[in-house]
């Protein structure tokens, strides 16, 4: 029978299960090792005699309800995940409520921010924004031209598009996957400590967010112009031009938009490495404990990011009525 058959993600699925069990049992328990084993022992024997489970299921539930068997492992293993969640990341309940006097200089100074600093952090401030302008402003480009080779429905008609496809796909996800703060400390060593390293940094992770970004969209644009002009005996560029870019054009822009409101708020967290903008001076002044310079700071940044949000909501609203 069809339905007794176990896949590969199937068992795949049940080794994770045996592995989360045979992991809590080592860490919950804090057993020494030789009792760890035994305990663990029948977890290799489990994994073997995963394919019958799919034939042992079938014959103590019934036909019917095999089907919906599925349903269980999955909640089974959800729950599991959490428990090991918990655990692995160590939540403590009662330290978050009990040790908040540990925190109290540092709710002082942001509820009473230094007004004295207004005017240089707001020239740190605005030296952000920028920065997050440019890495976006000179992103569009290199994204806009490569989204089009890392867009399914265009580039798998050929193998030459496959491959390009692929490399440009799998370059812009590892470049995408490396976090903006770590291109920071690249480009910090690289050129230097300033906002033109934050710019690089952010610049680098907007190309490789905006080109999956784009190349979605693209994929998900309706294929009759694009047959109808391919029928005239277009182009290549001429089907992009005059088929694909007027339906994505729009959605360009929202994306854009959304990206440089990202931006600012990375742009924060890039100053802490050398990035330059208002991070480094959060930095700074939290290395110095100066609570209250550092509340008037985080006000600061909630303000642009609130204004930002506002904006690029606006925008995107326009649009997409548009």
């Amino acid at each position: 029978m069809k339905h007794m058959k176990i896949t590969l993600i199937e068992y795949t699925f049940w080794l994770y299960i045996l592995a989360c069990i045979a992991w809590l049992l080592l860490r919950l328990a804090a057993i020494s090792l030789p009792v760890g084993i035994v305990l663990t022992a029948p977890i290799l024997p489990a994994a073997l005699l995963i394919p019958l489970k799919a034939s042992l299921a079938a014959k103590i539930l019934g036909e019917a309800d095999i089907r919906k068997f599925w349903k269980y492992e999955a909640g089974f293993a959800i729950l599991l995940s959490i428990v090991m969640a918990w655990v692995i990341v160590e939540i403590r309940p009662v330290a978050f409520f009990t040790q908040i006097s540990n925190t109290g200089a540092i709710l002082k100074g942001i509820f009473s921010p230094n007004s004295a600093k207004m005017i240089p952090m707001l020239a740190a401030l605005v030296e952000t924004i920028y920065l997050a302008l440019m890495a976006t402003v000179l992103a569009i480009p290199f994204a806009f031209a490569l989204s089009f080779f890392a867009a399914k429905n265009l580039m798998y008609e050929s193998l030459l598009g496959k491959i390009a496809y692929i490399l440009i796909r799998t370059i812009s996800t590892i470049f995408r996957s490396i976090e903006a703060i770590v291109w920071a400390i690249i480009f910090v060593v690289w050129v230097g400590i300033g906002p033109f390293a934050g710019m690089l940094a952010l610049w680098i992770h907007s190309i490789a967010a905006l080109i999956k970004l784009y190349s979605e969209q693209i994929e998900n644009i309706d294929p009759g112009p694009v047959e109808a002009i391919k029928a005239t005996g277009a182009s290549t560029l001429q089907v992009w031009r005059y088929a694909v870019a007027p339906q994505i054009l729009a959605p360009y822009l929202a994306f854009t938009i959304y990206r440089w409101d990202i931006n600012v708020r990375m742009a924060t967290i890039v100053g802490f490495v050398g990035g330059g903008g208002i991070g480094l001076a959060l930095y700074q002044e939290q290395q110095m404990l100066s609570w209250r310079n550092v509340g008037l700071i985080m006000w600061l940044i909630a303000l642009v990011v609130w204004v930002m949000d506002m904006f690029s909501g606006y925008i995107r609203e326009k649009l997409i009525s548009n």
